[in-house]
């Protein structure tokens, strides 16, 4: 088979394989929807279901982004977040879409989700997609999506810190329980704010005090055994900032501690696979809100030193700079208790993603996991993947064909064999330990 034909080849089954999407902030309706859909579902102002043409515009790298062309100087900041969402939606379509090229990756991923859903890229009037997305039932809308996306499972991020998502929780069990969607249990301030953490695991019953003792150990441990049982955790996460370290068994930091003696030995405990992620600045740019995030290099040898202490735990991990994926994929080889995932944030641009695609499957073969969406608005999975689908098979069929040149054949069932694990065993043997 030439080049050509194998290239072709790998991107049909690229195509047509389902991903088991492992990051994303989507919920399904049970957690609320702000937008009303299909005429008989009322809009939840702190609903955690985003979804729809103002969600998709509104994306914060899309705010950054039109303060770029229009500066603070001539529109506020406090004036865009006094706007209504449509207004903003507005303003951001005029200055990104209609007056210049819609040329960046987030201006490009609107067009590629409208387009595969069926609605025309062309037609610069938002009235059309705004009726046309009110149409759509919410649940139903979520199962057009996955079938166009290739999604079959969407993993959730559940912050068990944030109030609103808590207060769900607690009021209905069953909020949790759409079997399209996979719980994930976050407690991003048990690691970066103990203090805080300990204020508020106090008021909810917990015996958990500023300075750590075995009690706050153990209280810990039960609030983690509380929590994961009762929204069935596939796996916990955090999100840590660039100055995270773990020095290793003397450590005393607060960090290093709530870890080593109580996050990881009850995970050990129950079999469940940490991630982190790590490299995040929060606020660089205040008044951005959640736009104003910004990126620095994280300490690799931080997440060596945990996975060489905790031989029996598994850790998913995925960091925010350029500069830390070699040296990432390096320590992946070190550790088989390590799984690379993903290109996050800052990273999910096209040639940021065939660059450390590449790198990593040179590096170690097909044991990672290439991709996740990190999507906060249900359609976003429309375009991450398609275009995080063509860059994988580009790279996949590259590989082959160096392989091919040296008389190794390549069948179709490899190809299969191969992408199946990339888009969805890899991850799923992993977090089962298998």
């Amino acid at each position: 088979m030439d080049r050509t034909e194998l290239h072709h080849q790998v991107r049909q089954v690229v195509d047509t394989t389902p991903v088991w999407d492992l990051h994303t902030h989507l919920y399904p309706p049970t957690f609320g929807t702000p937008m009303a859909g299909g005429g008989r579902h009322g809009a939840d102002p702190r609903g955690l279901m985003l979804w729809g043409i103002d969600e998709l515009l509104t994306y914060h790298y899309l705010v950054a982004e039109v303060f770029r062309v229009v500066p603070s100087r001539k529109l506020p900041y406090d004036t865009f977040w006094k706007m209504t969402k449509e207004d903003q939606a507005d303003h951001i379509w005029q200055h990104l879409f209609v007056e210049r090229s819609p040329v960046s990756e987030a201006c490009r991923g609107v067009l590629t989700t409208l387009a595969r859903l069926g609605l025309d890229p062309s037609d610069k009037n938002l009235a059309g997609y705004r009726r046309w997305f009110a149409e759509q039932d919410p649940d139903k809308h979520i199962d057009r999506v996955m079938e166009v996306s290739g999604v079959s499972r969407i993993t959730m991020t559940n912050d068990v810190f944030d109030d609103n998502e808590r207060e769900r929780w607690l009021a209905d069990g069953r909020v949790g329980s759409d079997p399209r969607f996979a719980p994930v249990l976050r407690f991003d301030p048990l690691v970066c704010d103990w203090p805080t953490a300990a204020k508020k695991m106090s008021a909810w019953g917990y015996e958990t005090t500023e300075e750590i003792s075995p009690r706050c150990i153990a209280e810990v441990q039960r609030f983690l055994g509380d929590w994961i049982n009762r929204i069935g955790a596939l796996y916990c996460a955090v999100s840590l900032p660039p100055t995270f370290r773990y020095l290793g068994p003397d450590d005393r930091q607060a960090s290093s501690v709530i870890f080593r003696e109580a996050i990881l030995p009850a995970l050990e405990e129950r079999n469940l696979t940490m991630a982190l992620m790590i490299g995040v600045t929060r606020g660089v740019n205040p008044r951005l809100t959640l736009a104003g995030d910004a990126l620095e290099k994280a300490d690799v040898m931080s997440v060596s030193r945990l996975c060489a202490d905790f031989p029996n735990n598994r850790f998913l991990v995925t960091l925010l700079s350029r500069e830390n994926q070699h040296e990432l994929a390096v320590a992946a080889r070190k550790f088989d208790n390590l799984m690379l995932f993903g290109c996050w944030w800052f990273l999910n641009n096209p040639s940021l993603i065939e660059e450390m695609t590449r790198m990593r499957m040179e590096l170690l073969g097909l044991s990672f996991a290439p991709q996740h969406s990190d999507a906060r608005v249900l359609e976003q999975i429309v375009y991450k993947w398609a275009h995080s689908r063509e860059i994988i098979a580009k790279v996949l069929a590259d590989k082959y064909a160096d392989i091919a040149a040296t008389g190794w054949p390549i069948t179709e069932a490899d190809m299969r064999r191969d992408v199946q694990l990339l888009l969805c065993d890899n991850f799923a043997r992993f977090v089962a330990g298998e």
